[in-house]
């Protein structure tokens, strides 16, 4: 059994346009599959994703099939992180249109080098901010949280700020 997820961005967009090859795509591979569909979705919350997570996780689904990558993660790092999950859980995963397909060694191969560039890509966004942080101290800024200031009991009644 496989899972069909669609996603669309907009309400008035209209996953058919999705469903309709996926659904076939299906069908030619003698796949059984369930579909899911979400439409009013944002960054942080994806109901419907999360929901097919749990179920893979269960092992309810042998894979996912998606339209585009796009449509399953909205960042590259979150894309690598399901898909190695998926690899090590043996789910397949295969994006249509972009010709992805774990259940293939050239597809296998593309999620390695997906994974790659997202590794340089984390690397080069940590040297940045490494380098902005040395900058703005030898500027003389401070650097991290402020210092909480509390008030401290005198022992007289009288209270007094405290640096911790």
């Amino acid at each position: 059994m496989w899972a069909i997820y669609v996603r669309v961005s907009k309400r008035d967009m209209n996953p058919e346009n999705q469903l309709n090859q996926l659904e076939e795509y299906a069908r030619r591979n003698g796949w059984r599959y369930c579909i899911f569909s979400e439409s009013e979705s944002t960054r942080k919350t994806r109901p419907v994703k999360a929901a097919i997570l749990a179920r893979l996780r269960k092992r309810e689904f042998e894979g996912v099939l998606v339209w585009k990558l796009d449509r399953w993660a909205r960042s590259l790092a979150e894309l690598i992180l399901e898909l190695d999950e998926f690899q090590a859980k043996g789910i397949q995963f295969v994006s249509m249109t972009q010709n992805i397909d774990t259940t293939t060694a050239s597809g296998r191969l593309m999620v390695q080098i997906l994974g790659a560039f997202a590794e340089f890509e984390r690397e080069l966004i940590r040297e940045r901010t490494m380098a902005g942080l040395d900058r703005a101290r030898a500027r003389g800024k401070h650097i991290g949280r402020p210092k909480k200031r509390v008030l401290a009991n005198t022992g007289e009644g009288l209270l007094s700020e405290a640096v911790q």
